[in-house]
């Protein structure tokens, strides 16, 4: 069983007594209340300080945190911990043959018995989704580690004597020892690589994210972080048909895993080959267990169907596919209709959730997806990331795209720079920022000894993709779902699958010169043919004029507030010609498939939003 994602936060300080900060952890807390709105926890010694927001899933007593275990030998260990551990039982019956004994039956207490147990390599026996720290009384010591992926979030800052942590930056912000400030290198991040953020940076100075496969410990003595996992090269040693079979049932396994939940599960259904390969093994699942129809849901746009023009990134529209895949499966399909106006009026209220900007209406349009989804399902599970594992985004097809010397999703920085104050161009230098991560980025990529020229960059094409672009997807999937207390659980995201198809070499997860080929032949059988040879549609965005005409007006309205905070970084002029121009010098994409004229208007707004709502100090 899971105990289901939650929000935690904490701190520790060899200096102040912490145990006479409880009004500041606590606060710290609150600020999450919306990843966990179904119970608090606080828990403090003289050193360490830990709070926790709970949402229920099982066990709502076994399950409470910070949750306190005795070691054998004596000393406490306590944590807080958001996450779903999918191979508990298998744990636990490890724990169980080596005396251990358990008071309920989350995984939260296997988790920590299993840290006690085994210490900080427990972490690679962990089939899940987590961020968790753990307080050792004995060594006067904290742990913190982060999931593979990096599917669950874990923040982190230094101040003097402090150590200070949270699920998400505005718990840190909650701590008067971390304030809102952003230097060069903050801004270049929002003004550059946004609205993705290089791995590690948490963007607000002096602030870091942990990054996905890595473990933290921290004493009095300081802080070291290592990695535990990283993709590795090595022969793929299957045939092609061995290779078909063996992704199929690492992903049925996974979904299979996923389903486990006392509360009602549903998933996110586009019509697109990965959702409903998704939404095929939970329906054949919950047919199996003599469950109900399961519950599948999609977001659609008001007017869309008068507004939708077809083109080379959004080829059409995903209505009729979904309804395809829920006839076939026999679930119950839900349709979200999103109106304009209110996909741009909670512009302000993505801000809030990502603590940043972030996509846009893109994200806006994810957020009331999961609102309404959350009146009748807790958990949800996503297609989200199989495009980055088996290479399904037009850029790996596309020679320029591969040729470009840059991460291909974002070949549009000078057409955005256009819009930047010289005074934000000198001092974030965009240009030389994009170029440093991009080839510090190559620079970690795994390598196969003599791979030719094509596999090996179709390779770091695929790693910068995993590990770049699939976060950002991440972050928003996080951000958006936990800001209405709704878990989303992403099957493709499974280690051992990403492990397995990593190591394919292109040419067969390219077979039949088809995006995520291998993937397609893997679900023969299982979705009807056409669903197999629809092409690759992204995330519906709204198509309905209306939608631009309402950011023009709100970016407009910036321009002529002499208060705005945009205003010095960005060319008032230059904002102005552009919004008053039809957008159509961004009818492509300035970052993904989905970002262009109406999209940076309307990050522009959100930009001007955090510097407000945040009281962003720039140094």
């Amino acid at each position: 069983m899971v105990n289901s994602v939650c929000g935690i936060a904490g701190c520790v300080n060899w200096e102040r007594d912490i145990s006479l900060q409880a009004d500041t952890i606590r606060s710290m807390g609150s600020a999450l209340a919306c990843r966990g709105p179904d119970d608090e926890g606080l828990w403090l010694s003289q050193r360490c300080g830990f709070a926790h927001r709970r949402l229920v899933v099982v066990d709502p007593a076994g399950g409470a945190q910070p949750m306190l275990r005795h070691r054998p030998t004596g000393g406490a260990c306590v944590i807080v911990y958001n996450g779903e551990l999918y191979n508990t039982p298998d744990i636990r019956d490890d724990l169980r043959a080596k005396g251990w004994t358990f008071q309920g039956h989350s995984d939260t207490e296997v988790l920590l018995k299993a840290y006690i147990e085994w210490g900080p390599p427990c972490v690679e026996r962990f089939n899940g989704i987590f961020a968790f720290a753990i307080w050792d009384e004995a060594s006067q010591s904290l742990f913190m580690a982060r999931d593979r992926l990096g599917v669950k979030p874990l923040f982190y800052a230094q101040r003097g004597s402090a150590f200070i942590f949270g699920s998400e930056p505005k718990a840190l912000l909650r701590n008067p020892l971390v304030q809102p400030e952003v230097d060069a290198e903050g801004l270049a991040e929002v003004f550059v690589m946004g609205p993705s953020r290089t791995p590690g940076h948490g963007v607000y100075r002096g602030v870091s994210e942990l990054k996905p496969g890595h473990a933290l410990r921290h004493d009095a003595t300081g802080t070291r972080v290592t990695q535990y996992w990283r993709l590795e090269c090595r022969p793929h040693e299957h045939d092609f048909d061995t290779s078909v079979a063996t992704i199929r049932g690492l992903l049925e396994d996974t979904v299979e895993r996923q389903l486990v939940s006392d509360v009602p599960v549903c998933t996110l259904l586009s019509g697109g080959i990965d959702s409903s390969a998704v939404t095929a093994f939970a329906a054949m699942s919950f047919r199996h267990a003599g469950l109900d129809a399961l519950h599948t849901y999609s977001v659609d746009y008001v007017d869309n169907d008068r507004h939708f023009r077809s083109d080379a990134f959004q080829p059409d529209a995903d209505g009729p596919w979904a309804r395809l895949v829920s006839e076939q499966f026999g679930t119950r399909h839900h349709v979200v209709m999103v109106d304009t106006g209110e996909l741009a009026k909670c512009l302000t209220r993505a801000v809030h959730a990502r603590d940043l900007p972030g996509y846009a209406d893109i994200d806006t349009s994810l957020y009331l997806l999961c609102r309404e989804v959350k009146k009748g399902a807790t958990v949800a599970l996503s297609g989200e990331c199989a495009d980055e594992i088996f290479g399904g985004y037009p850029w790996f097809r596309r020679e320029d795209d591969l040729r470009a010397g840059t991460f291909p999703w974002m070949r549009k920085l000078q057409q955005r720079t256009r819009l930047y104050s010289p005074a934000l161009l000198d001092y974030v230098r965009p240009e030389a920022y994009l170029e440093r991560r991009y080839r510090e980025a190559l620079d970690e990529v795994p390598r196969l000894p003599g791979e030719d020229p094509h596999a090996a960059r179709m390779r770091e094409v695929l790693y910068l993709t995993l590990t770049r672009f699939m976060a950002a997807l991440l972050d928003r999937k996080d951000r958006m779902s936990m800001a209405v207390g709704l878990e989303v659980r992403v099957p493709y995201c499974d280690h051992r699958l990403v492990e397995y198809v990593w190591n394919i070499p292109w040419a067969m997860k390219d077979c039949d010169q088809r995006g995520k080929g291998i993937l397609r032949r893997a679900l023969v059988g299982v979705l009807p043919q056409d669903v197999l040879a629809r092409r690759k549609s992204p995330y519906p965005k709204t198509h309905d004029p209306s939608y631009l005409a309402r950011v023009r007006s709100r970016v407009l309205d910036i321009l002529d507030d002499p208060a705005s905070p945009l205003l010095p970084l960005v060319d008032a002029e230059a904002v102005r010609h552009f919004a008053n121009s039809d957008a159509g010098t961004f009818n492509l994409p300035w970052y993904g498939q989905l970002m262009t004229g109406p999209q940076l208007l309307a990050y522009l707004i959100q930009v001007d939003t955090w510097l407000r709502d945040y009281r962003v100090m720039i140094r």
